[in-house]
């Protein structure tokens, strides 16, 4: 991968913040791997020595789950494509952790798939907790924009079958390692799905059976 790509691709790695969220990124050149601090922590590993690999990743999942990640993870070191995947890793300390992973592919200049990027979720304590001071600044318009971001928090908490919490932890996570405010991206969030997003048949009609039917 050239030093352009590099420059281009880090800053979704590097972000971490807040520690329930981070950020990975795959080049396929040289089938390798980065991680975020917060990633690194949620496997064990102290993030000045980590060093991911496919096998390593593979060998923290948890054996009921193995099989269905192995086949993610090939897909994304073949041909790439967004994927999520909900699923239980195993740390360095035998500590059982929950987790969501979310990706998409990543495309040089030319439009050639030439690595995945994404998130991980840590689900494992799902207690509401409150907006840690690192990131007050991210959310000082909270207030104001609360009807946007409540239902972009929404859409993910369907999405990913996620807790609040944890929806919002993604919400500003991406804030973060985009620089765009949280309002923008819940509102930009909301724009997209609204105009891009084909909701099946099929799915309407079955909310359609859970709205009448629920007391």
């Amino acid at each position: 991968m050239a030093a352009e790509d590099n420059r281009t691709l880090e800053p979704i790695a590097k972000a971490g913040a807040p520690h329930r969220v981070g950020g990975f990124l795959y080049h396929r050149h040289g089938d390798r791997w980065e991680w975020s601090d917060t990633v690194a922590r949620m496997h064990g590993y102290d993030p000045a020595t980590a060093a991911p690999t496919t096998e390593l990743l593979l060998s923290h999942k948890h054996p009921d789950d193995r099989a269905h990640v192995a086949h993610a993870l090939h897909t994304i070191r073949t041909s790439g494509g967004a994927f999520s995947s909900r699923h239980r890793i195993i740390d360095t300390h035998g500590h059982t952790r929950s987790v969501v992973v979310v990706g998409d592919r990543v495309l040089d200049e030319h439009g050639e798939v030439i690595g995945s990027s994404g998130f991980y979720i840590d689900i494992t304590d799902t207690v509401e907790s409150t907006v840690s001071e690192a990131v007050d600044d991210v959310v000082a318009d909270l207030t104001t924009s609360r009807g946007a971001i409540e239902q972009a928090k929404g859409m993910l908490m369907l999405i990913y079958r996620i807790p609040a919490d944890r929806a919002f932890d993604v919400l500003v996570w991406h804030s973060q390692h985009t620089n765009t405010k949280l309002r923008d991206i819940a509102e930009g969030l909301l724009t997209r799905v609204a105009t891009d997003l084909d909701i099946p048949t099929a799915v309407r009609t079955h909310f359609d059976h859970l709205l009448l039917h629920t007391t």
